[in-house]
């Protein structure tokens, strides 16, 4: 895929440090640290090398990624490595999708508690999955999900959710059979919805008894408990979002959904349109232009100042060590979980036609040593001398030159 013409990069660059003159002091370690991440990545700043064609000769300079989680330009590797050894992991059984969303009121909360209400976030909806799925009026059987968090919205808003990928049945209480979903049905969403709400609300109200909550602004009256319990009334009435999709087409569906969600961050360069002194543009999906009898959403052209596409996209900075791809349940990593082996075993013995499932399951892949890099040319390009960080390289006039700063 071609480098994108405008980058997120470039708006830090440009942007960035007026940026950190006008909030100085006002800016976290970690938003910090990710805008100056960002601006170096592939850059001279980070050290690189140059390698060198064995046929033409021809000089190639290639600079160091950042590996920061927010960059844009990282995680597209990270996304591979990840995807590389979750394969191994898939179920032969059909998967589901469903997205827990908190209200805007709870999100507002959310935004000075960000490691508190986001981790409450990931734990109330998983268990509201296993909680619901173990009674034996739904499904009565062990779930295992992996959930992955996103906080933001196309705009850049904060949007606080959590996308779970569920395998369609769990393992029965006595753990000697596979009990499957019916087909093309999870689980109830009213009823995940209503006890989600009522379980977040619980362990919102118990951290604050804690002090485990800070509020500013206009919730800075929310310090008093029945503030709060005012505040959270007439959510406990509303009706809370939880969406469920309807099953992938089968396990290569579920590996290109988790690509594309997994390592995310708030906006790819791919959808920024233009940049100058005054304005960044950028392609967003207007949910209220949806067609009503479609659902398909149209993509808008948004217009901010460059100062407040900063701000957006930093408040999407995650606080350092939240781990933003959790597992639970059956797929939880442990010594006391139950081996994958076993659960295969278990799900292929109630397949009607266990062969046809199997098939469609990708076998675990042999790691796959590096591949030698290709000059355009077709020859095998080495590696020759090594930069250091911020250090400089002079063109030796010998050879045709490009850079990879993709």
């Amino acid at each position: 895929m071609s480098r994108p013409s405008l980058e997120v990069a470039d708006i830090f660059r440009a942007h960035g440090p007026a940026y950190r003159r006008d909030h100085a002091g006002h800016l976290s370690l970690g938003q910090l640290k990710a805008m100056s991440a960002i601006e170096a990545c592939r850059t001279a700043e980070l050290g690189g090398h140059v390698a060198r064609c064995d046929d033409c000769q021809r000089l190639a300079v290639s600079y160091n990624s950042c590996r920061n989680r927010h960059c844009p330009k990282c995680q597209g590797s990270a996304a591979k490595v990840w995807l590389a050894e979750r394969q191994a992991d898939l179920l032969p059984a059909p998967y589901f999708h469903v997205v827990f969303t908190l209200p805007g009121e709870i999100a507002a909360i959310a935004f000075h508690n960000k490691a508190v209400v986001y981790d409450l976030l990931f734990k109330a909806a998983a268990e509201t999955l296993r909680t619901i799925a173990a009674d034996p009026k739904r499904l009565g059987a062990r779930l295992g999900l992996i959930a992955v968090l996103h906080t933001w919205g196309s705009a850049l808003t904060h949007h606080p959710h959590v996308h779970c990928i569920v395998p369609g049945g769990g393992l029965s209480p006595d753990g000697r059979r596979w009990i499957a979903c019916r087909k093309g049905f999870f689980l109830p969403v009213r009823v995940l919805s209503r006890f989600f709400r009522r379980l977040f609300l619980e362990k919102l109200t118990a951290l604050h008894a804690q002090g485990r909550l800070r509020f500013f602004g206009d919730l800075a009256a929310l310090t008093k408990a029945q503030a709060l319990a005012a505040y959270m009334a007439p959510l406990r009435r509303a009706e809370w979002v939880v969406y469920a999709k309807p099953p992938f087409g089968g396990p290569a569906a579920v590996l290109a959904y988790l690509a594309r969600y997994t390592h995310r961050v708030a906006i790819s360069s791919n959808r920024l349109v233009s940049l100058d002194d005054r304005v960044v543009r950028f392609r967003w999906k207007d949910y209220r232009r949806a067609n009503p009898a479609t659902g398909a959403v149209k993509m808008a052209t948004m217009t901010l100042a460059p100062a407040e596409f900063i701000r957006r996209f930093l408040i999407h900075v995650l606080p350092s060590g939240f781990h933003r791809i959790r597992h639970y349940g059956l797929l939880a990593k442990g010594p006391n979980t139950v081996p994958l082996e076993t659960l295969r075993a278990l799900i292929l013995e109630r397949t009607p036609h266990p062969a046809a499932v199997h098939e469609a399951t990708p076998e675990p892949s042999e790691p796959k040593a590096p591949s030698a890099l290709v000059c355009p040319c077709g020859g095998v390009v080495r590696i020759i001398e090594v930069i250091g960080r911020g250090g400089a390289w002079c063109a030796r006039p010998l050879a045709p030159l490009w850079c990879d700063s993709s």
